[in-house]
Order: structure tokens, then C-alpha cells, then sequence
């Protein structure tokens, strides 16, 4: 172990004393430091004391403002609640009402548009008889209707004016009722004479003649045209126009049946509907038709011999009697005499030599029998295409109409759509019996010409077969 080194006596004693006086003054003043931390904290209690003292005096006045505040936003809070219940309920009476109000626009502009069609269509409900009677009333509502500047009540006033007077006009139905005026009679003049609207008939009588009967509308007619159904009901109609009460005719179609009976058209009538290309398919029908006839005459007066009359040339040829073969040959009539004539005339050539003669006869033959049928072939298949032309150029009219008037007039396209298809109508009628004529004619013309064949073949081994007697005989 190190030893410290020896200090002398006298320093060491200086030390001590050092220390000891150190230590005495650290001591004080720490002494002096605890007093004053402790009058410090005494200090600090008692000024936290007032502070909680002056926090308590205050403390209740302000618990009481806050509690007054607190009332008070409440009751802001349940004004602002009822304020805004009251906006609520507003905007949701507003929002009904706004519903109504749509609701009830929207049935109005419905009545507006039942009462637009009614007076659009009201004329075309009644008898054309009767449109003099109401023209007035409807004319002023269909101007309403194009015035921009009218207002809708006003223009319903219009409307309703229109609905009076249809009222007042089933209103007379229900009796019936008469009524002057003019008409169309079939004749195509104009008389004056007094009509009589029963149910949904209007029945006529002429002051100007006997002519009495049912009014019907026709196409282009500035009056009611009249139709009579028979002359036994025309006692009947002019006692009910004039009496009041009389024997009628009853129409269960509700005039259907009659719109058909006028407008059926007659055979012209469908014809002309086809226009330049319907004549140019009629023309070459007749043409095919008369051909047809002609061809018809021609092959079935195409005479050919019989076997038995072949057989009795062939007979008088292996007796070596040519002049009764040629004189035999001669009498029988026809293309078929005059091969047979031909036969015995070259019986002695060769059998080649007189094969090609007699197949040259027939070669000649069959020119004849077979001329124009390449026209009634030709008309079959050209037919249809006609009929497809006048189909396109009546649509091309169609469409033209369409681009000038519109579609809302049906009446104005009928004559394209009517060209359109009645030129097919054509093409199909002419077609189909000019294919069959063909078939039957050509079918006609090859069993003369095999007739014929067979003849010739016949005779040629009619021929062979005497000149092998000939030979065995010699």
C-alpha cells in the first residue's frame, strides 16, 4: 500500500483550521437559505388563498351569467327549431302546390289536346251532307287552334263551342232531323234537294227529279254524292224525307259496304292504274296471246302420216311398184306425204345417202315448227321485269309526292303505290300463261319433229328390209 507523504505539523494544523472555518460558513448560509424558502412558500399559501377567495367570490356571478346565456341559446335554439320547422312546412306546401299546379297544367294541356282532335276530326265524323250545317263553328276553332296570340281559355271557348253544337247535333239524331241542301247525283250534275240524317245514315231526295238515295263521300266531290242501292227503296226514302216515315235500306257495315261497291274499280279502270309501263306489258301480252293461237293452229295442223299408211308405201316398194309407192305417198297431205314423196323418189340410192336426205327434210320442218317460240319465251321472262320497272317508278313517284306533301295525305300517294303494283299485277298475269303457253307449244313442236324422225326411220329400214328380199329372191 502507497503511504501518503508526511506534511509537517504546522501545515497540517493550518488545514484543520481551514476546514473547520469552511465548513462553519457553508452551514449559515444554508441555514439562511431554508428560512427564506420557508417564508417563501409562506408567502405564496397565503396569496393562493386570496386567489382562491377572490376565484370563489366570482365564481357564482359567473356560474349565473353562464347559466343566463345558456337559457337564452336555448331558447334561440328552439326558435331557430320552430323557424325552421315553419320553413320546412313552407317549402313543403310550396313543393304541393307546385305539384298541383303541374298536375293540373298537365290535365289541362291533356283536355287541350282531346279538344284539338275532336274539332281536327269532328268534320270527317259527320256526313259530308252535314258539313255545311257546322262549318262555321269548326272553322273558328281550327283558327284558334293556328292563333298564336289567343289564349287557352280563349281558344277552349272555340272548342267547346264546337262540343255544343256535336251535342246539339246527337241531340237530333236521336228523331233524326232534315236539313236542305245539295248533291252529287250519278249522272254527275248537281241537284238541290232535302236530305234526311236517321242514325248514321243521311238519306236524299231530289227536288229537281224522282232521284232518291244514300249520300256517300267521294274522292274530289265539292258535294255529298248520292248512291241508290234499288229503285223499290226510292218510294221509301222520299216518303221518309218528306213524311217523316217510310220503308229504308239498312246498311249493318255502317256504310263499309258501299265505300266498296264505289270503289271497285272496272277492268279499265285497274288498267290505267298501270301507266305507260302497265300498256307496254299489255301490249306485249296480247301480242304473246295471239301468237300463242297462231302456233297453237299451226303444230296441231301439222299432219304426219300414219303406220299404216307408211306401211302401204312400204308395200308397194318391195313389189317394185314405185309409181303406186310415189302416187300412194303423194295423196297423203302434209310435210309428212311430202318426206315420204321424197323416200320413194331416192330409193334406190344408198342407206347413208338416203338417211341424209330424209334428215335434211326434216331439218327443213323444223324452223317452221318452232318459229315464235323464242318470243313467247322471251315475253315470259321480260314480263316480270316490266312489272319490276313500273314497281320502281311508281315508288319514285311515291317518293317524290312524299317530298312535296308530306305523309299526311294518303290519298295524294295512291297513284304511285297503285302503278307500283298493279304493273307487277301485269308482269306476274302476262308471265305466268306466256311460260306455260311456251311449254306446252314447244313440247307440241318436239313430238312432230320425233314423229317425223320416227317416220323416216321406218321407211329407211322398210327400205333395207325389201331390198334383202331382193336379194335372197335373186
Amino acid at each position: 500500500m502507497p503511504t501518503l507523504p508526511r506534511l509537517p505539523k504546522t501545515l497540517l494544523a493550518c488545514a484543520i483550521a481551514l476546514f473547520s472555518l469552511t465548513a462553519t460558513t457553508h452551514a449559515q448560509s444554508f441555514e439562511a437559505a431554508s428560512s427564506n424558502a420557508t417564508q417563501d412558500l409562506k408567502n405564496a399559501l397565503n396569496e393562493l388563498a386570496k386567489t382562491r377567495e377572490t376565484i370563489a367570490t366570482e365564481k357564482i356571478p359567473l356560474i349565473r351569467s353562464v347559466s343566463a346565456l345558456e337559457d337564452e341559446v336555448r331558447k334561440i335554439s328552439s326558435e331557430l327549431a320552430r323557424l325552421r320547422r315553419l320553413r320546412d312546412n313552407s317549402d313543403l306546401g310550396l313543393n304541393r302546390l307546385r305539384e298541383q299546379v303541374e298536375a293540373i297544367e298537365a290535365q289541362n294541356e291533356y283536355a287541350a289536346g282531346l279538344l284539338d282532335e275532336f274539332v281536327r276530326t269532328f268534320e270527317t265524323r259527320i256526313d259530308y251532307s252535314e258539313t255545311p250545317l257546322y262549318r262555321a263553328a269548326t272553322e273558328e276553332a281550327r283558327l284558334a287552334l293556328d292563333d298564336a296570340d289567343m289564349s287557352q281559355a280563349d281558344r277552349f271557348v272555340k272548342q267547346l263551342d264546337v262540343i255544343g253544337v256535336a251535342i246539339q247535333r246527337l241531340g237530333k239524331l236521336t228523331g233524326g232531323y232534315t236539313f236542305e241542301g245539295k248533291a252529287l247525283v250519278p249522272s254527275g250534275e248537281i241537284e238541290d234537294g232535302t236530305f234526311a240524317a236517321f242514325g248514321p245514315t243521311v238519306y236524299f231526295a231530289s227536288k229537281q227529279s224522282d232521284l232518291a238515295g244514300i249520300t256517300f263521300n267521294k274522292l274530289n266531290a265539292a258535294e255529298a254524292a248520292i248512291a241508290v242501292p234499288d229503285e223499290s227503296y226510292t218510294t221509301g226514302i222520299r216518303s221518309l224525307v218528306n213524311n217523316k216515315e217510310g220503308s229504308l235500306p239498312a246498311d249493318a257495315t255502317l256504310g263499309k259496304a258501299l265505300k266498296m261497291e264505289q270503289g271497285n274499280d272496272t277492268i279499265g279502270e285497274h288498267l290505267a292504274k298501270g301507266g305507260s309501263v302497265g300498256g307496254v306489258i299489255i301490249g306485249l301480252g296480247v301480242i304473246c296471246l295471239l301468237l300463242g293461237i297462231f302456233k297453237t293452229l299451226e303444230v296441231t295442223s301439222f299432219k304426219t302420216p300414219t303406220p299404216e299408211q307408211v306401211q302401204s308405201v312400204l308395200i308397194h316398194i318391195e313389189n317394185n311398184d314405185l309409181a303406186n309407192a310415189a302416187t300412194q305417198a303423194a295423196a297423203i297431205k302434209g310435210t309428212g306425204g311430202d318426206l315420204l314423196k321424197t323416200g320413194v323418189d331416192h330409193v334406190a340410192d344408198k342407206r347413208g345417202t338416203l338417211e341424209e336426205i330424209l334428215y335434211e327434210k326434216i331439218l327443213a320442218v323444223r324452223p317452221r315448227l318452232e318459229r315464235f317460240l323464242p318470243f313467247i319465251a322471251l315475253t315470259a321472262a321480260a314480263a316480270p321485269l316490266l312489272g319490276l320497272l313500273g314497281t320502281v317508278t311508281g315508288m319514285i313517284k311515291t317518293f317524290n309526292l312524299i317530298t312535296i306533301f308530306g305523309t299526311g295525305d294518303a290519298k295524294s300517294l295512291s297513284a304511285g303505290i297503285s302503278e307500283a303494283l298493279v304493273t307487277t299485277e301485269l308482269g306476274l298475269v302476262v308471265a305466268i300463261p306466256a311460260l306455260i303457253l311456251h311449254g306446252l307449244i314447244s313440247r307440241m313442236a318436239r313430238q312432230k319433229l320425233g314423229d317425223m324422225e320416227q317416220i323416216a326411220v321406218g321407211f329407211i329400214n322398210g327400205v333395207v328390209g325389201a331390198r334383202s328380199k331382193d336379194k335372197d329372191a335373186a
